[in-house]
């Protein structure tokens, strides 16, 4: 690591010959050749692909979430780090995607329908040298974080949503909080009595919120905060904001979930020790099944390992087919590592991994719950997997290869772009 540039002196500089050592390395050498080599790796070809299933009804009404953030930094010292963040819900019908041209959607078209159907949430969260006077950034951080949840411009509904999942409401059943480590003295005691939204560590008396639960805390010092709380956060309200649309329908109407397709962009599954929250989720989409008021929820994953391996194997294949990996597929062929005790997916994962073929032009990823955790899922512990791949042909976009309509809008929505959002941000940081 080089010094940096002071107000008197520049930064130090890299060698110029310094690479020669590295150049002359065998090892180097054997590397370089293994990545200028086009083969592609071996995956197995005798893959179990199964037909997709179609002629169920088809899902009248389409949810769906996205969100975007953007960190900026000052140029000056002493430096400073904010993350903006967005998330968006959109909501449509089938009447509405029909109006739209899956190839050249007229921009009015889409205006017309976003204008009616959209709710979305934005913040700011300090990461680095912002804080309140008088209150270090660790803690600047965490309230701003509970404040986001209870966000006025949603009616706090995500915050509501947040308690119905943590206290899991939806049974009836009166549960406190599981124990989590306090953000003050750092011990495993901390907890909530069931529906409060704030209180006190039972050791050392310390102020604490319901989000502490998720355990933001954890990945901050009292004066930086990782930029991956902005992340956490984001994916979080994401799922927040998904679920807040299902418990709507399920303590008003709950006729309208069997014709409803819940939309998330990315993976259905919670890292780390956000994975509170993953038990809770199964266990409601396990009840709402049994009670007759089945769940039609997916996540589309656009990138990463999944996907990647999607574009080695999806040739060759009939379009209209499926195909369900099991835990063995997923270790040994997508993760290329060697067998772990653990099944994939089991303390972080509420959805399972499919992979489609719609057509040449549409493959992709997607995440079907399965309720509990299945090791090695099949067609049937796909909760309501015939209605949402009876679906799906309908909810295409030609736009862009294996692009989702609703998630496309819903990004449209959401997404802050690193140009002009970025540079909007750092003026705005200027002047305030």
């Amino acid at each position: 690591m080089p010094y940096q540039p002071g107000q008197r002196l520049p930064a130090e500089r890299a060698s110029r010959l310094g690479h020669l050592d590295v150049l002359n390395s065998d090892l180097v050498n054997k590397l370089i050749s293994v990545f200028n080599n086009p083969a592609l790796p071996a995956t197995s070809t005798a893959l179990p692909w199964i037909s997709m299933p179609q002629g169920e009804a088809i899902l009248s009404i389409v949810l769906s979430v996205d969100g975007s953030e953007q960190i900026v930094a000052s140029e000056t010292k002493p430096f400073k780090e904010m993350a903006f963040i967005k998330t968006a819900l959109l909501r449509l019908d089938q009447t509405a995607i029909s109006t739209i041209d899956p190839e050249t959607p007229h921009p009015m078209a889409i205006r017309d329908i976003l204008t009616d159907s959209a709710l979305y949430h934005a913040t700011a969260i300090p990461l680095k040298n912002v804080a309140i006077p008088g209150i270090s950034t660790y803690h600047t951080v965490r309230q701003t974080i509970y404040e986001s949840f209870k966000d006025a411009s949603l009616n706090g509904e995500p915050f509501e949503t947040l308690k119905w999942l943590a206290y899991e409401k939806w049974d009836g059943k009166r549960k406190n909080l599981p124990a989590f480590e306090c953000p003050h003295c750092e011990k495993t005691v901390a907890t909530l009595p069931y529906d409060a939204e704030s209180g006190h560590c039972p050791d050392c008396k310390g102020f604490l919120y319901l989000s502490d639960f998720l355990g933001f805390h954890l990945e901050m010092s009292q004066d930086t905060a990782s930029e991956t709380v902005a992340t956490s956060y984001m994916n979080i309200h994401e799922m927040l904001l998904l679920f807040t649309a299902i418990r709507y329908y399920w303590e008003n109407d709950r006729s309208v979930l069997k014709r409803s397709l819940f939309v998330k962009d990315g993976s259905l599954s919670l890292r780390a020790h956000y994975s509170k929250l993953v038990n809770p989720i199964r266990r409601f989409l396990t009840f709402a099944d049994k009670q007759g008021h089945t769940i039609h929820l997916i996540g589309q994953e656009k990138s990463g390992k999944f996907f990647d391996h999607l574009e080695l194997i999806h040739k060759g294949i009939p379009s209209g087919s499926i195909f369900i990996p099991d835990d063995t597929y997923i270790q040994e062929q997508v993760q290329r590592r060697p067998p772990s005790k653990e099944p994939y997916g089991k303390y972080n994962n509420y959805g399972a991994k499919v992979f489609v073929k719609l057509d040449r032009y549409h493959h992709m990823i997607l995440n079907i719950p399965t309720g509990r955790y299945v090791q090695n899922p099949t067609l049937p512990d796909l909760i309501g997997g015939s209605r949402i791949f009876s679906t799906l042909p309908s909810i295409i976009s030609n736009r862009f290869e294996g692009a989702l309509l609703p998630v496309e809008l819903a990004h449209g929505i959401a997404s802050l772009a690193t140009y002009p959002s970025a540079q909007v941000f750092k003026k705005f940081m200027a002047r305030v």
